[in-house]
């Protein structure tokens, strides 16, 4: 058994890692060429406030723990790339950080994979249950960041409205 979790590890989590660091850098250096230009023409007011928003989440987490979290939150994952190109993370920094968030989706992924499918018979028939709770669980982070948002919004205009 163990063997076969060794095998497992070793052919999917070094090449799939290997093959998907690349990925993020073209949105990054797209929005590290012109991402900044392209929000000053921009009269978007939720693009406006999406970049700010970023970049208080940027700076409350720090670029390493906003780009490991952003490998599992879909939507995050893909609006991260360019934004944190526009906001000048340095290069090195996120493609660090993007190689060990890779690493520990691939890794986590596999591994999960491998007990799940060892230890509960017929886990097919559970499967797709599985993914959807998943999906859930990893959409809740976000849930909550859009909550909290709404809920300062809001108290900040019930509080300009009483001055």
């Amino acid at each position: 058994m163990e063997r076969g979790c060794i095998y497992l590890f070793r052919r999917f989590s070094s090449r799939r890692s290997a093959g998907r660091w690349p990925e993020p850098r073209p949105g990054y250096w797209i929005g590290r060429r012109g991402g900044r230009a392209l929000l000053a023409r921009s009269r978007s007011r939720h693009l406006h406030e999406g970049a700010e928003r970023a970049e208080e989440l940027l700076a409350r987490y720090g670029h390493a723990k906003a780009i490991v979290l952003a490998r599992f939150v879909p939507v995050v994952r893909t609006v991260l790339n360019p934004l944190a190109g526009a906001l000048k993370v340095p290069a090195r920094v996120f493609l660090l950080w993007q190689v060990i968030g890779g690493l520990a989706w691939t890794v986590g992924l596999v591994l999960a994979g491998y007990a799940l499918g060892s230890s509960i018979p017929n886990v097919d028939r559970y499967l797709l249950p599985l993914v959807a709770l998943i999906v859930l669980l990893s959409l809740l982070p976000l849930a909550r960041e859009v909550l909290r948002s709404r809920r300062t919004r809001r108290d900040r205009g019930t509080a300009g409205g009483e001055a």
